[in-house]
């Protein structure tokens, strides 16, 4: 009786004529939101000129406005990010010729360091917007974004190439033209993973906050008002308190955001969960609740699906009496065969560009230097992401199949991936120098400290989506122990944990340069490796062993990605289809 009064009550609250208590409800946060980030947005582009100092206090009283501007900057990055990921992901998935050059070209771009996107972006940021803050907030938007983009890109595409085919068959005899089937079916499909993915890019700008906030350009130094700024400050002064302070702000922020914005896109997205019924699955949030019982927010909600319906209608496929199959489009011969010629051309250009500058700026027996350092840091890399597996993967599977400790576990993970480990330079190294260890087998940790998330994240977002009816089926069979593994789990997690392994891989290669070279006050702590050599030509100057540095990086990256990831991604395709 009580549920069916309360359920009478929510219809007549929505169905009312005029606002609810809902709507009275969410009317101050909605407010109070669009205010505190305007106000951040016209902070941002107030009048500045290169070699203005800009102020970053240590006193804990302004890590509310440095929270504000810096969770700002990071959704920014994070809409651009998501376009890149739209546009990437349906071009590479729809047409093979450009997947050639695409997804090798996301290989080299996830495995230039932050360092190197901001020695490109940051002067024409500041000539586009002259006498004006806005350029270097562009610049610091454009680095978090490096560290956003690629992830959710990789995870869009990966998720759309393993849609099954009898979904891809009834798309085909409903005769859904490209456009249609983007947002119909690949799209929706590929949301839970995409919203995963999302969460780890979040925290992936977190990680790499210090680099996007702390910028030095025509030998000034700019810090931007921000929580990295704050940590690069208080790293510079040895202040233990104000880190403390640092890591309370931060921990603040992304409970706020994950609440706030994540958990009700979660709870949002469960319908598109590939399977008939959605059993104990899923996720809960409170805001969503709020909204849906919201009068004001249900007719905005579907006044947009209304206009968005129109859309779908566009490029739409007129029925010529053909079969569906035969209405297929297929590429020219030719025209690949035009295509692949070019890239050969640019290919014996590039290397030919390559040859010169080493031979006349660098040194062959540099190369074999930096190559055998390449060496050093890649076995580190392999290794690292071994153990990660190991650990992680029945974690992430766990938690993944029990949605009720999973929306627990959501934002400690968050904050664990978050986590810059600029943040543990001082124990590192008061360790290390106490112990006397050696810093080339010790300091390795810290490169997948931030990177091991992605497994964790990914292989969540593959476990959560395992059809129901399936884990029943297995239920039923009698299948335990490795068996059920086996036959069940890895197979169903293998694609997204490949996903999470080449994203965690290449976030690993960057985050070298900050785990190799480890700098607390007046000690230094240099491992040997590809990221510390990097990390010291930057510092002095060497633009030329900076290049070849990052060259020599993304050649390791390319070459583990097409001999090995590739490999496995492949296996992973084949399977689901």
């Amino acid at each position: 009786m009580f549920e069916l009064f309360r359920l009478r009550s929510r219809e007549d609250a929505v169905d009312s004529g005029g606002p609810n208590r809902w709507d009275w409800a969410l009317l101050p946060l909605i407010l109070a939101l669009l205010s505190i980030f305007a106000f951040a947005a016209m902070q941002m582009s107030r009048p500045f000129s290169v070699g203005e100092a800009l102020q970053v206090s240590l006193d804990p009283f302004y890590l509310p406005y440095y929270l504000l501007r810096t969770i700002l900057r990071m959704f920014t990055a994070l809409a651009f990010s998501l376009l890149f990921s739209l546009i990437f992901a349906a071009i590479a998935v729809k047409y093979i010729t450009a997947e050639k050059v695409m997804i090798p070209a996301l290989d080299i771009l996830q495995s230039v360091p932050i360092l190197g996107f901001q020695a490109i972006a940051i002067a024409p940021f500041i000539a586009l917007f002259p006498g004006n803050l806005l350029g270097v907030e562009c610049a610091a938007i454009f680095a978090i974004f490096t560290s956003q983009a690629w992830n959710m890109a990789f995870s869009l595409y990966q998720s759309m190439r393993n849609v099954p085919a009898e979904l891809q068959e009834a798309a085909h005899i409903f005769r859904l033209s490209s456009w249609q089937r983007f947002w119909r079916l690949e799209l929706p499909f590929a949301m839970p993973g995409l919203l995963w993915n999302m969460m780890m890019s979040m925290s992936g700008g977190w990680f790499f906050l210090v680099a996007a906030e702390a910028i030095s350009v025509a030998g000034q130094d700019i810090k931007l008002p921000g929580i990295g700024s704050y940590i690069a400050v208080a790293i510079e002064a040895k202040d233990g308190h104000a880190i403390a302070w640092a890591i309370a702000a931060m921990l603040s922020g992304i409970l706020l955001y994950d609440q706030l914005f994540f958990r009700p896109l979660l709870a949002w997205a469960d319908k598109f969960r590939f399977e008939e019924s959605q059993g104990d699955t899923a996720q809960q949030s409170w805001l969503l609740d709020w909204m849906r019982n919201s009068r004001w927010v249900r007719t905005w909600t579907e006044q947009f699906w209304s206009l968005m319906s129109h859309a779908l209608s566009w490029f739409s496929v007129s029925y010529d009496g053909t079969s569906t199959r035969a209405a297929k489009k297929t590429i020219s011969p030719l025209w690949s065969r035009v295509f692949d010629g070019v890239l050969i051309v640019v290919t014996m250009l590039a290397i030919y560009r390559l040859v010169t500058f080493i031979h006349s700026d660098v040194g062959w027996s540099e190369v074999a230097h930096v190559a055998g350092l390449g060496v050093i840091t890649l076995i580190r890399v392999m290794l690292l992401i071994a153990l990660a597996s190991l650990v992680w993967v029945p974690i992430a599977v766990w938690i993944g199949l029990r949605p009720q400790y999973s929306q627990k576990v959501q934002a400690v993970a968050q904050f664990l991936a978050a986590f810059p480990v600029n943040l543990m330079f001082p124990l590192v190294v008061l360790a290390m120098v106490s112990l006397n260890l050696t810093p080339n087998i010790w300091l390795s940790p810290l490169m997948v400290f931030g990177t091991q998330w992605y497994i964790l994240f990914n292989v969540v977002a593959g476990a959560a989506t395992i059809p129901n009816e399936l884990r029943l089926a297995a239920d039923n069979l009698g299948l335990k122990g490795w068996l059920k593994w086996k036959r069940v789990y890895l197979p169903a997690i293998f694609p997204s944990y490949i996903t999470g392994a080449i994203t965690a891989s290449g976030g690993s290669w960057n985050a070298s340069i900050v785990a190799e070279y480890v700098t607390w006050g007046k000690t230094t702590l240099i491992a040997d490796g590809l990221g510390s050599y990097i990390k010291q030509m930057t510092e002095a100057g060497d633009f030329h062993r900076i290049a070849l540095g990052i060259g020599v990086m993304c050649i390791f990256v390319m070459l583990l990605n097409r001999f090995f990831w590739r490999k496995l991604y492949l296996l992973a395709e084949d399977h689901i289809r």
